[in-house]
């Protein structure tokens, strides 16, 4: 089998989809499967885990500066032309997907997307509401064109189906069980992520800096216990304002981490703490309970499908910051809760294997394929 990915956003940038397709192309590597990627041109990237990547021209997202964007060539045409692919998998598709959607049309290939920004939810977060409209038209389009779709999460497959999308199932996220593990732990990260304090509450956020994640909510948290402890991990756009905004508080922001110390950081940690207002999963979530750490986030995205209420984590309305400080509390406050709810949040991410997922996306693959050829067979009877 082969397959054509083409995806908005890749390496070098880091972000949850990235990571996403990263692992999916791990997968089919170890099942043997020839892919090649299309992607935006970022960096000089040339090849992933031994896959080709195809990069377009591409130019900066005015609103969004880490984001690049642009079609594809006629270049990528012939190079795709030349690899042969079985299939072709979009991940979100747009300025890279859409005209890549046209290739395979054109070739004659099945077709499969996944989503993976909300951006109506977006747009009425940023306060342009009214665009909503032509949002649910362009993503009921795009996702309709292709012959199969899937939803990180029963949240988002309920609101495709409900715009109009047909056809959809759902992937769900999984974790790395063992690159994310409580025996990552370490009290060197722990002084260092405490601010010295290794024995106070440690409260930890993993992602991206920027106004949606609402990171600076969790000032509410450290006001109301003020013997609390927060790490930020993670960068972007809104680093400097919530530096600001955080200022004669606890907090250390640790920048991007990756590999081991990123595993430490989770494992270090006691609370995860997820104030985010616009999510289609929530992949760090999933890695902060494998490392042990029982989650307090707001109910967006994939949460509701892997937060207990009271047993691994809790949840809250967006934008709820008395239920966000009441959840953190009740887990520091009630004698052997931490300890109890780190358990259960471990038990459930042994149980999210992203091997099995990944299986999950190859089965669609065939299915379309072995699809493709029986309607190929019929046209041609």
């Amino acid at each position: 089998m082969r397959v054509a990915v083409f995806t908005e956003t890749f390496l070098p940038k880091t972000d949850g989809i990235v990571r996403v397709v990263c692992l999916l192309l791990d997968h089919l590597k170890l099942r043997g499967i020839e892919a090649i990627v299309v992607a935006p041109r970022i960096g000089d990237i040339k090849e992933y885990n031994g896959f080709p990547v195809l990069t377009v021209p591409s130019v900066t997202f005015p609103l969004y500066p880490e984001l690049k964007f642009g079609p594809p060539t006629p270049y990528t045409y012939r190079d795709l032309l030349a690899f042969k692919p079985d299939i072709a998998h979009f991940i979100h598709p747009v300025a890279v997907g859409i005209p890549g959607m046209i290739m395979a049309k054109v070739m004659g290939i099945p077709t499969l997307a996944s989503f993976h920004i909300d951006i109506a939810r977006m747009a009425d977060h940023f306060g342009v509401g009214f665009l909503r409209g032509f949002t649910d038209f362009a993503t009921r389009t795009v996702f309709n064109w292709a012959d199969y779709s899937l939803a990180p999460s029963r949240l988002i497959e309920n609101e495709m189906r409900a715009i109009g999308i047909h056809n959809v199932g759902l992937w769900k996220r999984g974790v790395d069980a063992q690159r994310f593990h409580p025996r990552f732990y370490s009290a060197e990260m722990r002084r260092r992520l405490s601010g010295g304090c290794p024995e106070a509450p440690l409260l930890l956020y993993v992602g991206r800096l920027s106004a949606e994640k609402q990171v600076g909510q969790l000032r509410a948290v450290l006001d109301a216990i003020p013997e609390a402890r927060l790490a930020i991990v993670g960068d972007g756009p809104e680093r400097a304002a919530l530096e600001e905004h955080f200022a004669g508080r606890s907090v250390h922001f640790a920048g991007y981490l990756q590999g081991e110390a990123l595993s430490q950081a989770y494992a270090s940690a006691d609370i995860f703490t997820f104030p985010s207002a616009l999510e289609t999963f929530g992949l760090v979530v999933v890695e902060a309970m494998a490392a042990g750490l029982p989650v307090v986030s707001s109910r967006v995205g994939g949460i509701p499908d892997v937060v207990q209420e009271g047993v691994n984590g809790f949840t809250f309305e967006v934008n709820d910051t008395d239920g966000l400080i009441a959840s953190v509390k009740r887990i520091l406050e009630t004698p052997g809760r931490l300890e109890a709810m780190r358990q259960q949040a471990r038990a459930f991410a042994e149980t999210q294997s992203w091997e099995a997922m990944m299986d999950e996306v190859i089965g669609h693959y065939e299915r379309l394929i072995e699809q493709a050829h029986a309607h190929h067979h019929r046209e041609t009877a």
